[in-house]
Parts: C-alpha cells; structure tokens; sequence
C-alpha cells in the first residue's frame, strides 16, 4: 500500500505530526515501522488543507492522510479522525453536498491505534464528517490533536498519532455509515473500538433535517458501506422516521449496535445469508452470531419451543453466554425474545441440536425439580398461590413473601404451612434423544 502523508506548513499540530513519523522511521533499525507492503511519501503545502482541493491528483497513491490539528470552541484534549465532505452549505472549504471518498478500514484501525497510544489526559474519537477538501479521487481522512496550541506543539501527542499511523492495519472490517450523534460521534466510536464495524461518513444530528435520497446514497458509495447505523437516542422521533424511510426507500440494510457487535468473525457475505434466513423465520428477526465462523452451507436447525420458553424461563443470561462457545447464529424478535430456531453450518447441525438441547436441560434441571421418561422431560412445578392464600385469610404482604420462601406462618391462631398456598402442575417436554444425554 503506498500511502501519502499531506501536512501543512501552517498548522503546527500537523508539523508535529510529521516530525514524529519521520524521526520513526529514520530510526526504524528493526524495520518495527516499515513493512514491505506499505510506502510513504510525504507533502508538505503552504494553504490549510481545508483547501487543498483536487491535491491527489497527481499523487500515485492508495491512501492519503491528512496531519492536521483539531479546533473547538470548547477545547477538550483529544485525538481525532474523520472523513471530509459538506451535507450542506460549504462553510468551511469543499463544496456544498459534496463528499470525499472514505476508508472506513484504515480509519478504524487508526482510531484503534490512537486508543493504544493515547497519552494521559487525552480521549479518542471519530468526529462527523465537516469541511473541505471535497474534491479528491482517493480515499482520505483527517487524524488530528486537539484543541489548543498547547495539544497541538504537544510532543507526546505528536509522537502518538505517529506511532497510530504507522501501526495502523485493518483486520476484516464491515464499512458502514452513521447518523446522529454530537460532533464527536459518540455512539460510532465505541461501536468501532469493540466490534468490526467502520465508520465512513457520519451525518451529525444537525444534518439530518437536509439529508435526502442523493446524499445518502452519496454516503454509501463514497464510504463503500454495506449497511447504516442509526444513534436512536441522540434523535426524535421525526428524525427517526425520516431516516428510515431513505434507508428503506435505498434499500439499505439498518443494523442496531447490538448487531453489529453480533457480526461476530463471520464475513459479510455469509451473514447477509444468515439475514435472509432469520427473515425466513421471524419478519425483522435480529440475528447474533457466537462462535460461527468460516464458510460452509447454512441451516436452520430448531429445539422444541416450550424447551426454550422454560430455559429462558429460568436463566436466559446463562443461556446465552453457553452459547458463545457453538458454532451457531441466535435469533430473536425485534423486541428481543429468544426464538426456538438457530442457524448452523449443516456440517454442525447434529452436534449443534445435539448441545442446544443438553444445554437447556442442565440449565432447567440446575433450577427445577424434575424427571426423565423416555425422551420426554418432565418439569415439575410449584408455585406460591395467591389466590389459596387469600383463601385462607392471609393478608398480602411480608405473610406472602415468608409463605412463598417454603416457610409456615400463623393466622388468627391457625398455621398456614407453604403446602397449603402452592400449586403443582407438570410440563412434558418431548426431546427426541433426550435419553442419550440425561
């Protein structure tokens, strides 16, 4: 990859940058900084770079990066990358509606980068995607120190957002676009610090009112994303509805954080398929990936519904952690309730049913009285009544409370005891196999 490194003269932050790449690379005796895949080639102009509009074109590069410093008129210390373009008016370099091409997988890994090295006393984030330049052919982005003079001359930081550049390497991302959020794209952030989804362009919340089917399909191309990200809580409900309609009008694929995190290691291809099996089963099913990795042909693989209901019933959290170490996709509703069909590769499906059912039987069984006969599980309940216990003239309260926890109290002289006010019923689970593993 061969990489350029664009500076300006003026802007301190960003010859404090450069500084530090350079003296890196000069020393680099152990070849820690250069590999053989990646080039660079420095530039260094006279003009801010909010101006230096059509400058790669006649740069042989595959990368450009802009060193810059970060302003605010609320100076907070902070390292920064982001993409340039205007949604609306050009206020500040570029032209209006108008977006750079992104690399969402090299700004990502930079923004890791910067988390790793981030000095004392300084944060990391993404900012949205503000000011020039805009006409650029290559995909860019802005890593900037913010945002006073004292950051910007600061050396620790200079030599951090070097050591993040150069160390800077992608691993198997998922490009996608964001909307809504404060400047520093709050949301977006973490999501690409603690899963694979990176960030091209992101619309700050101010912009959504302008944005319509041209400059989000804008957003896509120019970000070469799959899939968009809405920050729900940093929107109304107009917003909200507005948004969702481009998206379904573009036919863009809207993934909430949750499952962008739940893409887990599988590639975009193979989870797509999963998506359009999960709808299969469930209109707007969400889909969270555990242990699944690799290629194979999917299936969809099915437990006895009332197995599920109880296991969940009893402890979903440990259900779903158990589920991290299989080879399988969950499904649930949209308002999260765990759905009894999953997703496997067929080369695991046996096994797969195989665990999924000793799994729900040992959470059930750590928690219920129950018994085996044949292949059918017999879960044996017993339940505080209030309705006996009214019965018998227990006042609610702390006499509801002592009687459901198995202990006897009197009333008017009389002694309630819990077999008195609990009701028992059975729940016959058939599970072919269940004998195998009981």
């Amino acid at each position: 990859m061969k990489v350029t490194l664009i500076n300006s003269r003026q802007d301190k932050a960003g010859v404090n940058i450069r500084h530090h790449i350079e003296q890196l690379l000069d020393t680099d005796q152990k070849g820690m900084w250069q590999e053989q895949a990646r080039t660079y080639e420095f530039i260094e102009i006279e003009e801010r770079l909010i101006h230096a509009e059509h400058i790669d074109a006649q740069i042989d590069a595959d990368l450009v990066v802009f060193l810059s410093r970060h302003y605010s008129v609320n100076p907070v210390r902070v390292l920064t990358v982001h993409v340039t373009g205007n949604f609306g008016t050009a206020d500040v370099g570029g032209t209006a509606r108008t977006l750079a091409p992104a690399a969402p997988g090299m700004m990502q890994a930079t923004l890791r980068a910067l988390s790793k090295h981030c000095p004392e006393g300084y944060r990391v984030s993404y900012e949205v995607t503000h000011h020039g330049p805009t006409g650029l052919t290559l995909p860019s982005f802005f890593v900037e120190i913010g945002s006073t003079e004292k950051e910007w001359t600061d050396p620790v930081a200079g030599r951090a957002v070097a050591e993040s550049v150069l160390s800077a390497f992608w691993v198997n991302p998922v490009p996608l676009i964001g909307f809504g959020g404060t400047h520093y794209a709050t949301r977006e952030t973490e999501i690409a610090l603690t899963s694979r989804g990176a960030f091209g362009h992101i619309a700050h919340t101010r912009e959504i009112a302008v944005l319509d089917e041209d400059m989000v399909r804008a957003m896509m191309v120019k970000s070469g994303a799959v899939a968009a990200y809405i920050d729900r809580k940093a929107l109304n409900r107009e917003e909200i509805n507005h948004l969702s309609a481009l998206l379904k009008r573009l036919s863009i694929i809207r993934l909430s954080e949750s499952e962008i995190v739940a893409i887990g290691h599988l590639s975009w291809e193979i989870y797509q398929e999963v998506r359009v099996m999960a709808e299969q089963v469930c209109a707007g099913a969400r889909c969270y990936v555990h242990d699944l990795q690799g290629k194979g042909n999917l299936c969809r693989i099915r437990i006895h519904p009332d197995l599920l209901k109880e296991t969940v019933k009893t402890d979903e959290t440990g259900l779903i952690k158990n589920l991290d170490t299989m080879h399988v996709v969950h499904l649930s509703t949209q308002d999260n309730r765990l759905l009894p069909e999953f997703i496997t590769f067929e080369e695991h499906s046996s096994q797969i049913i195989n665990d999924l059912n000793t799994l729900c039987v040992k959470i059930i069984r750590s928690k219920e009285i129950t018994a085996t006969e044949k292949d059918c599980l017999i879960i044996q309940k017993v339940r505080f009544d209030p309705r006996k216990a009214r019965e018998l003239g227990v006042p609610s309260g702390p006499a509801y409370k002592h009687l459901a926890a198995g202990q006897a109290i009197e009333i008017n002289g009389r002694l309630i005891t819990p077999e008195m006010v609990f009701t028992r019923s059975e729940i016959n689970i058939h599970i072919p196999g269940l004998e195998k593993f009981s």
